[in-house]
């Protein structure tokens, strides 16, 4: 990659970081609107009872929530390449998922079981096979749309 582009990628991961936090709290609070009994449920509990108290999970999370969205907005630049659409997504995803199965392990968003480790990578894979076809989609229309104005053109 070039200077320019790793400029880009810090650049967006520094703005990715408090969309991270952002995202986090926001997604705790649909989850204790929906499960909480009136409750804010901040953390998940296990979480607090690994790190000894609620403030010390909540601060990690909160870290691990910066780390998330810095992660995902850095290698967002992956879109801005010259590269094939099968290959940005692939190596989008390898960044993302190496960067995030960590943090959803160890902040318990996800199951500690093998059983628990492939919903999540199933459902990560789902989300990224919607993404590639979306995206192939709207190229194909591009692409027609283009051939389109030049045989006009012609």
């Amino acid at each position: 990659m070039n200077k320019q582009l790793w400029k880009n990628a810090g650049l967006r991961a520094l703005v990715g970081a408090p969309v991270g936090i952002a995202i986090s709290t926001a997604i705790t609070i649909i989850i204790s609107f929906a499960i909480g009994k009136g409750e804010y449920l901040a953390v998940v509990p296990e979480l607090a009872a690994d790190l000894g108290t609620e403030i010390n999970a909540v601060l990690i999370q909160a870290l691990c929530s910066m780390l998330y969205g810095a992660a995902f907005a850095g290698a967002s630049v992956l879109w801005d390449s010259d590269w094939s659409l099968t290959k940005m997504t692939v190596v989008h995803f390898l960044i993302c998922s190496a960067a995030t199965f960590p943090i959803a392990y160890l902040m318990r968003w996800m199951e500690h079981t093998v059983g628990g480790a492939l919903r999540y990578f199933g459902i990560f894979l789902l989300i990224y096979l919607i993404m590639w076809v979306s995206q192939y989609v709207k190229m194909k229309k591009n692409i027609a749309a283009l051939n389109k104005k030049m045989n006009d053109l012609t």
